[in-house]
């Protein structure tokens, strides 16, 4: 509203302005002591700035984090919507009947997380495909975002219940970003082995009414084989290698070679 008072000529400057400002903002909270030492060294695999500029984030807007986990992208995401946006966090659904073990200890670490002054007031939602499926209110969302995750949704049958929900969620215009672990396109499908086909997720996606802006290869590792004996999970940074191997082999080949796709909501 402010803006829309200002003369002409500095209202112009304004505009011209904020893109700059927003990406300033943006790196300074990923450059950020702030952040945990251990999760800014994971940057140089996950190059947080370059995919989030990539999806076109801006700081006033509302964006869905689907399955954050412990909230390595929430310890960025949080902070810097806090003060104009807002970040909906939809995570595991405590009110499951038999949840894993992991579920106590891993929401009680996100909460913990997000309770600091910096990351302003962060909505927890559950989400659990195929029983809970709303991101929110329809067309309420600028942006959803889901990292690395898409291999858990294809394993159990619900990542298009994921991508409709999206696309439900968001206004025209609206962006889904996804991450994920990259199979080569000449394999048999084995969403058990962590890695998902690119050309599987854009169809899913496509059919489900959004459509392909861009493909990047910010997140990508020719290194990555995506034939490993405990599947990505060998890799860094869980590093579950068999007994016996030479763990610096997979030190050495780094994290998974990733897709990063961009779907627009005409």
């Amino acid at each position: 509203m402010k803006a829309l008072r200002a003369s002409g000529l500095a209202l112009s400057v304004l505009m011209l302005a904020t893109p700059a400002l927003a990406d300033d903002k943006l790196r300074g909270i990923i450059e950020s002591d702030a952040r945990p030492a251990a999760e800014a060294e994971r940057d140089r695999y996950r190059h947080p700035y370059e995919t989030l500029t990539f999806f076109g984030i801006e700081p006033d807007m509302t964006v869905v984090e689907i399955s954050p986990g412990s909230g390595w992208y929430t310890e960025i995401l949080g902070p810097y919507l806090a003060e104009a946006g807002k970040l909906v966090a939809a995570h595991w659904n405590m009110e499951r009947e038999d949840p894993p073990g992991y579920y106590e200890s891993g929401m009680a670490t996100y909460r913990d997380r997000i309770a600091a002054e910096r990351f302003g007031e962060v909505e927890i939602i559950a989400f659990d495909p195929p029983e809970l499926l709303s991101l929110g209110e329809p067309e309420s969302a600028d942006m959803v975002l889901t990292f690395r995750n898409v291999h858990s949704y294809a394993g159990s049958d619900t990542f298009r219940d994921v991508a409709e929900a999206a696309f439900e969620v968001l206004r025209p215009g609206g962006v889904f970003g996804v991450v994920g672990h990259r199979m080569p396109e000449d394999r048999d499908d084995n969403p058990r082995s962590g890695y998902v086909k690119q050309s599987w997720v854009v169809g899913i996606a496509e059919s489900s009414g959004f459509v392909l802006e861009e493909a990047a290869e910010i997140n990508a590792n020719p290194e990555d084989t995506a034939d490993h004996p405990n599947g990505v999970w060998t890799l860094p940074p869980s590093l579950r290698v068999p007994e016996g191997e030479d763990e610096q082999k997979y030190r050495r080949i780094g994290e998974s070679d990733r897709f990063t796709l961009k779907f627009i909501k005409r």
